[in-house]
């Protein structure tokens, strides 16, 4: 098998120009996704027509894509951006630069004009850019010693990689071409029409002419025809004269997909489509699907790997049992300590008295063993001595345990109870352990399924079966409260005391904002910036989710003042060394105020027409609303559990389509649980 093609060339991207300008233009953005780091789906609409869905590749492709690709939970920063900018505008041109490998998007929004440019060389990049020409957002911003690409600059395109094939004339050519003097022609007419190699080869191949002829050995009709024939591959694509192709090799491997069958090519195997970009679409979700597959996944190693965690899961449960059954042990321990405090206290004393009498220890133990024999008190519990130790051991209620002779019964009483509450605890890190590996098989079983799925599935149909079924990865942030604010920041939110502490101390970072309401009772909040500036509306976001889930919540207040500062400003130091209690911290500095934030929450219902789904989601109002195709507003109140989860559901089913509302009104009443403050409040009428 040949190599897989890697990028697109400039007769690629005019190829696939055309067709775009025939199929989208005039067509309204829908919606913005960011599919990986550097690949863009936009999601575009036109009247009476199917939603079109446009891939945009950095540095790699761009086509529209027939299959439903899985997007991100939280989507990044920069397709925030570009959502706040082109979401709702008209596309109105579609253009490749000066017959580069770089598309321009032109775009009418309420803003003003925008272009996107999508630059299909290099690592490539997506860059925003105003009416002005000014850069408003990029995919990488960097400082390059041709030009910068930076937010504010104005914004250039990278010097040609030669001349444009389409303005340069016949005299021109031929005279350029001579000017090489003995490099190979098909490296000249490369580096003189930046067209590479794989169409320069195309070239000479119908002219009949040697590749690695020297260029000062060319007759002037050679280079003539070689200009003709050039002329001839650009009309064909410019004029729409396509055969859109997959190229297989003789094993059905995946080769090159091309706009016009290539001479080049001449014995391998062709797969026509009706369009280039179909032809696009199938070749590269087949790349992807046999790169996954190819990707390492070992079917038995992932097997063994299964095997060897199964193994770990039934250690660490039996471990667990173990471990639960000697902490439930220390506990009743301590409890017959205590039920017969009296009579092993008299035990302790009669052993104590009688060493004191000056006997000695294997007297005092030959004594005890004749009133067990006869059933004595409470000479009947005792079992052995260690003198050395100093430990007596008993047996009482069929329990076998040891009595420090050092201490009273009820300090006995309490060492045990002690080491149940400290086995306890660490039965939570085991259990946290157990649950980690049982989330690894999970996993695992996932990949084997999606391997095992990947060697009888066609590589056309693999990349959508994995995008349906693919086990999603729990994000972290899904264990606390969240959501994504209307500016695309995520905001995380402890639940209790001990997601407080690992909110604060495992997961802010010092570019964060930590918000805390100024009652007691509330959770931290932290807005996650990822060294950005978070907005005024963010802010306003994130303040509005911490007083919404404190306790003034629960009290029926309607606002509460909050304020926000950074990580470095909290302390688990008290006054005077105390440590503060878990879940809370000493704020240190100054804190800056938001005053009388509103006490609500918004739930609302996201309808994905692609997948025929809805989700439910919650949190601050406007950061629900902007992501919602209908909400309502809950507000403290004194309706609670199933009777106000109802009411909410109730009020989104009638602000939906028709078409949606079953789905609704059939959702458990639990989805809306999670986003109600202690489960009360009323709906707000609007």
């Amino acid at each position: 098998m040949l190599l897989v093609k890697r990028e697109f060339t400039s007769f690629d991207v005019a190829a696939v120009v055309r067709e775009l300008r025939e199929a989208v233009l005039d067509s309204r953005v829908n919606n913005v996704y960011q599919l990986g780091e550097k690949t863009l789906l936009l999601k575009l609409h036109k009247p009476d027509k199917p939603a079109f869905r446009l891939v945009l590749e950095a540095g790699k492709r761009l086509h529209l894509t027939s299959y439903v690709l899985e997007k991100p939970v939280v989507p990044p920063a920069f397709c925030m951006a570009l959502r706040k900018y082109l979401r709702n505008s008209w596309l109105v041109d579609v253009e490749q630069y000066e017959f580069e490998r770089v598309v321009v998007f032109s775009f009418k929004a309420k803003a003003g004009g925008l272009r996107l440019v999508l630059e299909v060389f290099g690592e490539g990049n997506v860059i925003l850019v105003d009416e002005k020409g000014v850069i408003l957002h990029a995919l990488s911003y960097k400082r390059m010693r041709d030009r910068d690409v930076l937010r504010g600059e104005v914004f250039r395109f990278a010097p040609s990689g030669g001349k444009n094939p389409l303005g340069v004339g016949k005299t021109e050519f031929k005279d350029a071409l001579g000017k090489f003097g003995d490099v190979e022609v098909v490296r000249a007419i490369t580096r003189l029409l930046g067209i590479g190699g794989l169409y320069a080869e195309e070239v000479l191949f119908r002219a009949g002419i040697d590749k690695t002829k020297p260029c000062n050995v060319l007759g002037d009709s050679e280079a003539g025809l070689i200009f003709d024939v050039l002329r001839e591959m650009l009309s064909q694509v410019l004029d729409g004269k396509l055969e859109p192709s997959v190229v297989l090799d003789e094993d059905g491997g995946l080769v090159d997909v091309v706009p016009v069958k290539l001479r080049r090519y001449e014995g391998f195997r062709f797969e026509s489509y009706g369009s280039f970009n179909e032809a696009l679409d199938e070749f590269y979700v087949r790349v992807a699907a046999v790169e996954k597959a190819a990707a390492g996944v070992d079917v038995d190693v992932l097997r063994r790997e299964a095997e060897r965690l199964k193994r770990i899961i039934v250690g660490q449960e039996e471990m667990l049992v173990a471990a639960e059954g000697k902490a439930e042990r220390d506990r009743r321990v301590g409890d017959v300590i205590y039920a017969r405090s009296g009579e092993l206290q008299s035990l302790i004393d009669e052993f104590l008295g009688a060493k004191r009498g000056g006997k000695e220890w294997n007297e005092i133990v030959a004594q005890a063993l004749v009133g067990k024999r006869s059933g004595v008190s409470p000479w009947l519990f005792f079992e052995s001595f260690d003198a050395k130790n100093m430990v007596l051991w008993v047996c009482v209620d069929g329990l076998r345990f040891d009595l420090d002779l050092r201490s009273n019964v009820f300090g006995n009483a309490a060492r045990f109870y002690e080491r149940s509450k400290r086995a306890r605890q660490k039965l939570e890190g085991a259990k946290a352990a157990l649950e980690e590996t049982r989330r690894k098989l999970v996993d695992v079983e996932a990949k084997i399924r999606e391997a095992e799925m990947l060697e009888t599935v066609k590589p056309a149909e693999a990349l959508e079966e994995i995008a349906r079924h693919k086990v999603r990865h729990r994000e972290w942030f899904e264990k606390f409260r969240w959501f994504v604010s209307s500016d695309g920041f995520l905001v995380v939110a402890g639940k209790d005391a001990v997601s407080n502490e690992v909110l604060i101390k495992k997961y802010a970072e010092a570019e964060d904002v930590v918000f805390h309401a100024d009652v007691v009772g509330a959770p931290f909040v932290v807005v996650k910036t990822e060294g950005k500036e978070p907005s005024e509306q963010t802010l306003r976001e994130a303040g509005e989710f911490a007083v919404a889930f404190s306790r003034g919540w629960r009290e029926g207040f309607g606002t509460v003042d909050v304020y926000w500062v950074k990580p470095e400003q909290l302390s688990k130091g008290g006054p005077s060394g105390e440590r503060v209690p878990r879940g809370g911290f000493v704020v240190r500095g100054e804190r800056r105020w938001m005053r009388n934030v509103p006490l609500r929450v918004g739930i609302g219902v996201a309808v994905d027409e692609e997948e025929g789904r809805i989700r439910i989601g919650g949190g601050p109002v406007d950061a629900v609303k902007a992501r919602s195709d209908v909400y309502v507003v809950v507000v403290p109140g004194d309706m609670t559990g199933k009777e106000l989860f109802k009411r909410v559901l109730r009020s989104l089913v009638v602000k939906l389509p028709k078409e949606c509302r079953e789905i609704v009104a059939e959702a458990s009443v639990e989805v809306v649980r999670e986003f109600i403050p202690y489960g009360k409040g009323r709906v707000l009428v609007e």
